[in-house]
């Protein structure tokens, strides 16, 4: 028989690294930014999304992740405040986004990749077809990718925040040169980045913010990911608030000076801000330094890549674990392995998904991915509310300061930076993105009825093993902090 051993806990670095790697990565990938919405109105938002965006919603997961720190995080925040339909919605959605979300971190590793070896470009060197779907070279590495960073989470929760935090440094290193050398050049030749609000005059200020706060809120978005992990770190309740704190102020950073920076090479040319798109930091490193510096930026940029595919791979792979805990999916997929405690079918089940997703673009699905995480993030603020009304002794080691006044604020600030956002996309893009929204939370509405229902038998047939799941007495293994304590006093259907 083997041998159970007490899983090693994720400590408060390796919790920062986390939380980085789940919402940024560094600034690898923000350059799209300044060509939608030029050079001062990019800075502008890097500056001014964590004030209306992320700074509210941190402090919601500050306070809901300490008052209830167990596996599935915003899950049973949800299900507790709102009820079980709304929390199965909520795991549900969010696991179902990951499939097109985790599928674009490997094609992105590939992507740098092929800007040092050209053989390795899509559909370059073709293995074998089955259909439509064709098996490349440049799948299998997407293919290694998700293998080597499965097993790396099947090792726990704190392997992958020890790995994030030597992966923090390899890629922040990169854009800390770069700064270095961007600075120098703007200070040599005295040059104003700043200058210009909008990408030209055909765009108006108001229309730059609306272009530009999409695709700020994409790289601003995250926080709540570590949440789903909470019953793996090291003392939450003391942890994540600071945790958060300090990931804050290092994503905002860490965007904010290699993109000033790199506005010394000017507008125009081949690595000028107006033709930036993710990845061109590559080009601007080359530009300022030449051919060294645009290899250091590449491979930081590969090791963001894998990074944040491991980090939210820990995340999004505990959702189907703790619906099938809830008894919405099968008993099975709630299996943990007998050494480490970690969800073994989830990891595995999930990573094979998100390599099946590698095999087609689903590029023009991410802004599908954005709105569904804003549903997401608005049912975590009505579930802090419904609690701070049913449930004022809740404890709650870490409090939103300021009362009803602060939580007001919050809210406020949450949905008009959401119903911004999505009009905007709307005058741009017209109803696409709401129609697949619909397609998805209809999809997730009837698949409830079902689940719900042979939860209720499972219920009725054997109200133990109900009862006993995350107690430490069901089947799958332990939780580190109850599943009980999570759900009590949750309203019901």
């Amino acid at each position: 028989m083997q041998r159970q051993t007490a899983p090693r806990r994720v400590k408060l670095m390796p919790l920062v690294a986390l939380i980085f790697f789940s919402v940024s990565g560094g600034a690898y990938g923000i350059e799209g930014l300044f060509s939608t919405s030029g050079p001062g109105m990019g800075l502008l938002l890097i500056v001014v999304t964590p004030l209306i965006y992320s700074i509210p919603h941190a402090l919601v997961c500050a306070e809901l992740g300490t008052a209830i720190p167990v596996d599935g995080g915003f899950y049973h925040w949800v299900r507790r405040g709102l009820g079980t339909f709304w929390g199965f919605q909520q795991g549900v959605l969010r696991w179902v986004c990951s499939f097109v979300d985790m599928a674009v971190y490997p094609v992105l590793f590939t992507s740098y990749l092929q800007s040092m070896a050209a053989a390795v470009a899509p559909g370059k060197h073709v293995l074998f077809s089955l259909g439509s779907f064709q098996f490349d070279l440049n799948w299998f590495i997407c293919l290694a990718v998700i293998v080597v960073f499965t097993l790396v989470n099947l090792l726990g929760a704190a392997w992958v925040g020890d790995s994030s935090v030597v992966f923090a440094i390899i890629c922040l290193t990169p854009m800390l040169l770069l700064s270095v050398v961007g600075f120098a050049h703007l200070i040599g030749h005295g040059a104003d980045p700043v200058g210009q609000f909008t990408t030209g005059p055909d765009q108006s200020t108001w229309n730059a913010f609306g272009a530009g706060l999409f695709l700020a809120m994409w790289n601003y978005s995250g926080w709540d990911s570590v949440s789903t992990v909470a019953g793996e770190m090291e003392n939450p309740r003391k942890h994540l608030p600071k945790a958060l704190g300090v990931s804050v102020v290092l994503i905002a950073i860490g965007y904010l000076l290699p993109s000033l920076a790199s506005l010394a090479v000017g507008r125009d040319g081949h690595a000028g801000w107006a033709n930036w798109d993710s990845g061109s930091f590559s080009d601007v490193a080359k530009a300022l330094a030449g051919p060294w510096l645009q290899w250091t930026v590449t491979i930081g940029g590969m090791f963001a890549s894998v990074a944040m595919f491991s980090a939210l791979l820990a995340s999004n792979a505990r959702l189907p674990f703790v619906l099938a805990e809830d008894g919405y999916f099968p008993g099975w997929v709630a299996k943990k392995s007998a050494r480490r405690q970690v969800p073994l079918v989830s990891i595995i089940g999930s990573s094979v998904i998100y390599a099946l997703f590698c095999l087609s673009s689903f590029s023009n699905l991410i802004i599908v991915d954005v709105f569904l995480t804003n549903i997401s993030l608005l049912l975590q603020v009505a579930a802090l509310i419904a609690l701070r009304i049913r449930e004022p002794e809740l404890e709650r080691p870490y409090r939103i300061p300021g009362g009803w006044f602060s939580l007001s604020a919050i809210t406020l600030s949450l949905l008009g930076v959401c119903a911004w956002a999505a009009w905007n996309q709307y005058v741009d893009s017209g109803t696409q993105a709401v129609t697949y929204c619909l397609y998805v939370v209809g999809g997730s509405t009837l698949l409830y009825l079902p689940l719900a229902w042979r939860r209720r038998r499972l219920q009725a047939r054997r109200p133990s093993l109900v009862a006993a799941v995350g107690t430490g007495e069901h089947p799958a293994g332990p939780q580190l902090v109850t599943a009980a304590s999570a759900t009590a006093g949750r309203p019901q259907d």
